[in-house]
Order: C-alpha cells, then structure tokens, then sequence
C-alpha cells in the first residue's frame, strides 16, 4: 500500500517535525524527541491510510510525496496562476522541497512555539482497467476536484476522529498532535490537502474548519 518511495518521505518528515515539535514539548531531550517521533510518524500514517482507502474505494492510486515548490514567483505558490503549461523559464531546476524547509523556519523563527505540520502533499491517478469493468471504458478517465477532496477531507476526518479517540484514553499529547495536524492540514494552500479539499466542496471545508477550530480551541485546554 505504501511504497519505499512514500515511506522515506514520510520518515524525513517524522525526523523533521520529531525535532521542531520536541522542542517546547512535555517530554524533553532525546528521548522526548523519540516519543514526539514515534507519535507524528502514528499521525501521518493515520492520514496517509485514510486517504489510500478512500483511493481505493474510488478506483484510484494515492501517492504521497513530500510538499515542493517547483515554479518561481509567489502566485505559483499560492496556485493562482494555471499551471497547465508555464514556461521553462518559471521551473526550477531542482524543486523546493518546503515540507522540510517551513517547519524549520517556523520552529526557529518562534523558538519553538509554532511548528508548520502540513508537509506532505497526495496526487491521484485513476486504475483504468478497474474504472473500465465498473464504469464502461470510456465514462471514467481522470479524477475531479470532487475526488481529490473527498480523499483529503478522509484523511483529515481519520486524524479528528483518533484525536477524540487520544482524548477518551487519556492520551493527551497523542489527541493534541491528530488536531494540530488536522488542522495544518485544512488550510487551503499550493498544492496541500486544505487547498484540494477547499476547490473539491466549499461546503464540506468549511464544515471541517469549523470542527478543527473547536478541536483546537480544546487542545489549547486539554
């Protein structure tokens, strides 16, 4: 289901934001790091086999990779701009890879106090033969912006749901981490599942922000 290239990103993020979340975290040192880890690397899994079981139902193939910019200039970032067939000029040679980048620069610039979580994007290729025996050759070639936030807003709902779960067993920490990245998650930027799910239905964005921000609000209490 998840393959070596899918599971290596996964691990440098876990590495990555095990690091920068450890630092103003309950459990300090090096074994707090390792606690810290081993927790994201439960919540990314979480949202990535949420998504791939959704892939699945829906006749599709998931991949995970890690969140890059590959086109200069701020609109591109934000994916203002079509990006069907930008100039050679606007690609950088080697992509960004900001996954890895913003949560180091988030955790530095505020000593700690605030971590960027969302740094694995998903893109989605529709199994032809598996479309064509359930649907007709010809009546399914490509997802819509329907599918991929439908894949996204599972994703986020697995996290919500095993944060309440953390939450009735009386793990804090493991509830506290299922939100925040939950919530990462939701906003609605470049390529990240906020921005897929946000184009995929309004309606069912807003409805998840509103079911993060109160989850937030009692991860700040709990």
């Amino acid at each position: 289901m998840i393959n070596l290239k899918e599971l290596g990103a996964i691990i440098i993020v876990t590495i990555i934001l095990g690091i920068t979340l450890s630092l103003r975290s309950n459990f300090s040192g090096l074994q707090g790091i390792l606690i810290i880890s081993c927790l994201i690397f439960i919540v990314i899994l979480i949202n990535v086999i949420a998504k791939k079981v959704v892939s699945f139902f829906l006749d599709a193939e998931t991949e995970i990779d890690i969140w890059k910019k590959e086109r200069v200039g701020a609109l591109y970032f934000i994916d203002i701009i079509p990006l069907t067939t930008p100039h050679p000029s606007y690609k950088f040679r080697n992509p960004i890879p900001l996954g890895i980048i913003i949560p180091i620069l988030t955790a530095l610039i505020s000593i700690g106090y605030f971590v960027w979580m969302a740094c694995l994007t998903f893109e989605v290729k529709p199994k032809t033969y598996r479309a064509a025996k359930r649907y007709g050759l010809y009546t399914f070639s490509e997802m819509t912006e329907w599918h991929l936030g439908l894949i996204a807003a599972w994703g986020i709902a697995a996290n919500l749901i095993f944060a309440v779960i953390g939450y009735l067993i009386g793990f804090e920490e493991f509830a506290r981490l299922n939100i925040y990245f939950a919530a990462f998650n939701t906003i609605p930027l470049s390529n990240l599942d906020g921005n897929k799910l946000f184009f995929g239905s309004l309606i069912l964005w807003a409805f998840f922000a509103a079911i993060v921000l109160i989850g937030i609000g009692y991860a700040l209490i709990i």
